[in-house]
């Protein structure tokens, strides 16, 4: 694997780094969620108008034609300035889903303005029974005259909470699997209960209480979803824990800024062998948490499915643990500073803290890394 950025990887990482410093200050960002913005139409016009939404798109339906890689670069700036709007949800999750289900037709109709900003187009999977993972799944659909309707629930749904469509995953009783729904966020039918997360930013509740769903609503092929969302939560995982890499990133700069000025007894803290073994022990955390993710971008490149899943569980689970880890020492090291609203050091734990609910829970990834090992181990079966 190539660990060195390109020319133009550069320049993109490059042009989100000068927008979070220029236009996306702490101080900004608080003010905007304390006036109830969660997502800014101005910076999601920015976001479109510099390609970020496009960047894992197909050229030939309005993208850059990138990979995972440029988003991953777009998320890691994100995550060093914490911010709020729903990128993982929208243009990652329900993009992503599109690419790996939707027919030529469908991608045409629904990529280009998810690209350009006019549409934001969220996957509604998450249940109550099986978040972070690709099943089990209730929702149902059942048959009405020619199409469907849905009946179910979904929760901590990312970008649900701003999305104008949602792509709901059912399963259905003329199909052996899990089959997808392309929804109007606004049906009347549809119940969407905002739900505010620790970290400032947003996620929905749906409830489907006989949603219409006519057959051109599916996505792809009736029961050949599952593979979709896979694809899906792979790519949002690899994403979100490029966002914990950067916040990171930023917590230890922070950190050892301050541990230079602060003095106790007449001397810098940093000049205590303890506290710079504490932070060393940190930047070690944030190295291995980097290595992870590498492994798991090569993964998504060059693995099976299901040795690809089982990578995506060892990210979740070893990045959310490295970063609630990295940013709690940084809260300790900074003292009473850091426990307080007003600093930007204790809102990296927050966001740690909320991106791993999103992950599903290091303990249910762990068990399914358990439960893959037993299988490869013993019976040398890598089924699901």
């Amino acid at each position: 694997m190539n660990f060195n950025l390109d020319s133009e990887q550069q320049m993109l990482q490059d042009s989100v780094r000068r927008f979070v410093v220029r236009d996306y200050s702490f101080e900004a960002r608080n003010a905007a969620l304390a006036a109830g913005w969660t997502c800014s139409e101005l910076h999601w016009r920015t976001f479109a108008d510099n390609g970020w939404l496009a960047a894992a798109v197909p050229e030939a339906l309005g993208g850059l034609g990138g990979t995972l890689i440029e988003t991953v670069l777009i998320a890691q700036e994100f995550g060093r300035a914490l911010v709020v709007e729903p990128y993982m949800g929208c243009a990652v999750l329900g993009v992503q889903t599109i690419v790996a289900a939707g027919t030529p037709t469908q991608c045409e109709n629904l990529l280009p303005p998810a690209a350009d900003g006019t549409r934001r187009i969220a996957l509604a999977h998450g249940e109550a029974q099986a978040r972070g993972m690709a099943a089990p799944v209730h929702t149902r659909a059942e048959r009405s005259g020619e199409g469907y309707r849905l009946f179910g629930n979904k929760t901590l749904v990312p970008g649900g909470a701003d999305a104008h469509t949602l792509i709901v995953s059912a399963v259905t009783p003329d199909a052996d699997g899990l089959t997808l729904f392309v929804v109007d966020a606004n049906t009347p039918e549809l119940t969407r209960h905002v739900l505010p997360l620790h970290d400032g930013s947003r996620a929905a509740e749906l409830t489907f209480d006989g949603v219409a769903a006519t057959r051109a609503a599916v996505l792809g092929e009736p029961g050949r979803g599952l593979p979709a969302v896979q694809h899906a939560l792979a790519h949002g995982t690899a994403t979100l824990c490029a966002e914990l890499v950067g916040g990171m990133e930023q917590a230890i700069a922070m950190t050892a800024d301050y541990l230079k000025v602060r003095t106790q007894f007449g001397v810098p803290l940093g000049s205590f062998q303890a506290l710079q073994h504490r932070l060393a022990d940190m930047a070690a955390e944030l190295e291995v948490a980097r290595s992870m993710l590498y492994a798991l971008l090569a993964s998504i490149a060059n693995d099976p499915a299901e040795q690809r899943d089982y990578v995506v569980s060892q990210a979740a689970s070893l990045t959310s643990a490295a970063a609630k880890h990295v940013c709690g020492e940084a809260i300790q090291l900074h003292g009473g500073i850091g426990m307080t609203e007003e600093y930007q050091v204790g809102h990296y734990y927050k966001r740690a803290i909320v991106a791993d609910a999103l992950l599903g829970g290091g303990d249910r990834h762990d068990a399914r890394c358990a439960q893959y090992l037993q299988r490869t181990l013993v019976h040398g079966d890598t089924r699901k």
